[in-house]
Order: structure tokens, then C-alpha cells, then sequence
């Protein structure tokens, strides 16, 4: 089992920025992928960005290339995600996820998930 617990959200002004974090625990997340979702109100949860265990390959979202960047720390067992010139739009609760496979991730059926946190940017 892995438990996923995420932090760093908040409120923030457009133009700001926040970085999320994501510890897990329960086992080591090797070999792992993980991504980052999000779900505005009154939208589906959809995925973001993602890191395979290796760090080899990412995925980026059209609507955060360029401002989004997911990185990871495979000793302390977390994920980042770092947003800058967060807008309006990406107001949503940021929920992380993991697989033993980037494709599951992709797909959004990912075997565990976090309970995720508030990102509220004001205009």
C-alpha cells in the first residue's frame, strides 16, 4: 500500500506562485510514476502533469506547458510540482496520484491517490 498525502496549496494572487508537494509513505515508490491532477469546480478531475520513476519522460497538460514543472525526489519519496504564473483558471483542488505504470497515470485509473489540496488564485 502507499499512502499519498499532499501539501502546499493555498491562496495566491494571479501572477504568483505556489509549489505543491506530495510525501508518500507505506513503501518506497520505486518503481513508480506519479502525476499531478486537478479538478475545478464544476469540471472533471484531469491530469496535469507526470513523472515516471526514472525521471526519464514527463507529461505536461497544453494548459500548464511553460508555467507547470513536476520534478521528484526519489530518497525522500515525494513530488513537486512547481506552478508559476498561476492564473484564475487553475483554481482547483490538486490531487496526486501513483502507478507502477506511466500509461495507468495517463489514464487516469492509477491504483493510489491522495486526498489532494485547495489552490485558489484570486484575479
Amino acid at each position: 500500500q502507499v499512502q499519498l498525502v499532499e501539501s502546499g496549496g493555498g491562496l495566491v494572487q494571479a501572477g504568483g506562485s505556489l509549489r505543491l508537494s506530495c510525501a508518500a509513505s507505506g513503501r518506497t515508490l520505486n518503481p513508480y510514476a506519479m502525476g499531478w491532477f486537478r479538478q475545478g469546480p464544476g469540471k472533471e478531475r484531469d491530469l496535469i502533469a507526470a513523472i515516471t520513476w526514472s525521471r526519464s519522460s514527463t507529461y505536461y497538460a497544453d494548459s500548464v506547458k511553460g508555467r507547470f514543472t513536476i520534478s521528484r525526489d526519489n530518497a525522500k519519496n515525494t513530488v513537486y510540482l512547481q506552478m508559476n504564473m498561476l492564473q484564475p483558471e487553475d483554481t482547483a483542488v490538486y490531487v496526486c496520484g501513483a502507478d507502477t505504470t506511466m500509461s495507468a497515470i495517463i489514464r487516469g485509473t492509477n491504483d493510489y491517490w491522495g486526498q489532494g489540496t485547495q489552490v485558489t488564485v484570486s484575479s
